[in-house]
């Protein structure tokens, strides 16, 4: 007799044997073997359903999270972004571990506005973080501009929803605005709890280097005035002394002893400026003044360490500002001559090394699986700083231009790295537009906190663009700035898998033919020595990366509708812009003697108040 094949349901592999011996039915091996796997599948079917999803557990998580932030690193100074010369392994390890963004873009070619944008989640033109004049960062630490206390940063928001929050690092966001310790700009009044580092930024100042950001600058216009009173200090002696001019002594005497004080100035600026900018503070207090560098690294470690060890029970939230890669590129003993690259190659090895101590304490901690990490740089590498035929910028791979380009892919394309065990995918790679905006809204959404509605953020949520949850970026469109003036837009043209990139200004390279402004410290954003196109220049990003290839009516078919697509997103986004007051002008970009932080009576400006590394 053949035997009766019956189909079996998913969840019913028992009832069904036991009817079938009472009904005499006969199963062979092969169907209880379908039946088995079938029942097999609905019960994993059932689990996964009643299981929690990976993102109700993320909102419920509320991770640590450990930011680390390069200064002026080039993205093609790491090897996961091309550089086979260079020894970053502990970076590397970051992107094979994690999620590594190949169009993550700063919302600013320098500093103090790319820093403002990634802590607010704003272009830096709404927070007045820009200047008109040319003041394109904070020129002293006793300058009275800075990150306007109503901004709000994602520490803040942080703060509020029970994560301990610290910065370790550079700040360069100001610190004073009428006293010279109110402190209204400081770390510690933006959501910040702990703050140990440079209130201002690391400077070849610093160090008395030939690559001077305003030393050089200020010692030339004091000697020039010194000439000029003491030329005018002599003519008017010698024209009392023949009597050719009716003059008394006193012009003669005020006009020399000014020559002198400005001789002296000219004398005593380097360490005015070493003093006045180079210095140490936890907290509120300054802890060196100025800074002994041979120190500086392995304090910020321990500081690493120290905070980390004190908040493991979490949450918490670190930002690792680096004073790496900026000139002087101060680097220890044991990392100087070890790269192929010299001095800066040095201080990218350096950097990497400190990256991967501070992996080892997360391990150490236990921290590891429970916290999100993310690298990145504030902007480009500086392809100005040339001595000779030494560099001593970062290089930005195959992308044109660098620090200080406001719309050139090499100022603005920097690295992007997170990583979170078990939830990120490792090693994935995503080449949506992402930019150090969206860091913002991400870490506010997985602290539980919400992003504020009474202002424009231009971030956007990164999480389901990470996860996988989400194929394209949030960002259609984004502006590139150069101080106030806008000088290039990108449109990712989704539909068709495009990325256009047209350009309004460009900066005019010095000598002709170069890829950057040599003789300069930075390239300017307006004036005599920019270009305004009509019609803007156009680039297709996806297929021309390195932007060599202008593309023209004739060769576009497309030219014109791309062109007056990005033009109205561009009209769409200024319509969101308030008039605010600027905060790098010159009112607030200028030393004031009062607002000079100083650790004694000035202008006796020296201390140090806690021993070296342990």
């Amino acid at each position: 007799m053949r035997p009766v094949i019956k189909r079996c349901a998913p969840c019913s592999l028992n009832l069904m044997l036991s009817q079938a011996a009472s009904e005499g039915i006969v199963f062979n091996s092969l169907q209880i073997r379908l039946c088995f796997r079938s029942w097999l599948a609905g019960m994993l079917a059932v689990l996964l359903a009643l299981a929690p999803s990976a993102s109700s557990n993320i909102s419920t998580s509320r991770p640590n999270i450990l930011l680390l932030m390069a200064d002026d690193l080039g993205i093609g100074d790491i090897g996961c972004y091309g550089n086979n010369t260079m020894r970053t392994p502990n970076i590397d390890r970051l992107a094979e571990d994690g999620v590594r963004l190949t169009q993550h873009i700063s919302a600013a070619s320098l500093c103090t506005p790319s820093r403002a944008a990634f802590l607010t989640g704003r272009y830096p033109v709404r927070s007045g973080m820009v200047s008109s004049i040319g003041y394109r960062v904070l020129q002293w630490t006793g300058a009275s501009g800075g990150l306007p206390t109503n901004e709000t940063t994602f520490a803040k928001i942080l703060k509020e929803k029970g994560y301990a929050t610290g910065l370790v690092g550079k700040w360069h966001l100001g610190l004073n605005c009428e006293s010279a310790s109110d402190h209204c700009h400081h770390p510690l009044h933006h959501g910040f709890d702990h703050f140990y580092g440079m209130p201002f930024s690391l400077m070849g100042d610093c160090a008395h280097w030939e690559l001077s950001e305003k030393r050089v600058n200020l010692e030339q216009k004091l000697n020039f005035l010194f000439q000029v009173l003491a030329l005018v200090a002599l003519t008017l002696a010698a024209g009392k002394l023949t009597h050719l001019i009716p003059v008394s002594w006193t012009p003669v005497i005020w006009s020399a002893l000014s020559a002198v004080l400005l001789l002296a100035g000219s004398y005593f600026v380097g360490a005015l400026i070493v003093h006045a900018d180079c210095l140490l503070m936890r907290n509120h207090t300054i802890t060196e003044q100025p800074m002994r560098f041979q120190t500086t690294t392995p304090l910020i470690l321990q500081e690493v360490a120290s905070f980390l060890k004190r908040n493991k029970h979490g949450p918490f939230l670190l930002f690792v500002s680096f004073l790496h890669v900026h000139i002087p590129l101060i680097t220890m003993e044991n990392f100087l001559g070890k790269s192929l690259h010299g001095l800066y190659g040095d201080n990218v090895e350096e950097m990497d090394w400190m990256v991967g101590q501070i992996l080892d304490t997360l391990d150490m901690e236990g921290l590891t699986n429970s916290t999100l990490i993310y690298f990145t740089s504030d902007h480009g590498g500086s392809l100005e700083n040339q001595l000779g035929n030494s560099q001593y910028g970062g290089w930005n791979g195959i992308y044109k231009g660098g620090k200080g380009m406001g719309g050139w892919e090499g100022g603005i394309r920097v690295p992007g790295i997170f990583r979170w065990p078990g939830v990120l995918p490792a090693g994935q790679v995503i080449g949506e537009p992402t930019s150090l905006m969206d860091v913002f809204p991400t870490v506010v959404q997985l602290a539980g906190g919400e992003v504020p509605q009474d202002r424009v953020i231009d971030g956007q949520d990164l999480l389901p663009l990470l996860l996988g949850t989400a194929q394209h970026s949030d960002h259609e469109f984004l502006m590139h700035y150069c101080e106030g003036v806008l000088h290039a837009a990108r449109w990712h043209q989704r539909d068709k898998g495009t990325m256009w990139k047209v350009h309004f200004v460009t900066p005019v390279f010095q000598p002709e033919g170069a890829g950057a402004c040599y003789g300069r410290k930075v390239c300017p954003c307006f004036g005599e020595k920019v270009l305004h196109h009509d019609p803007p220049l156009l680039f297709d990003l996806s297929r021309d990366p390195s932007e060599t290839h202008v593309l023209t009516p004739a060769s576009e078919p497309v030219f014109y509708q791309v062109m007056e697509r990005v033009q109205q997103a561009v009209r769409e986004h200024q319509r969101t812009l308030s008039p605010v007051p600027l905060q790098l002008d010159r009112l607030g970009n200028i030393w004031r003697p009062w607002l000079q932080p100083c650790c004694g009576p000035f202008p006796l400006c020296w201390c140090l108040r806690e021993d070296g590394p342990q």
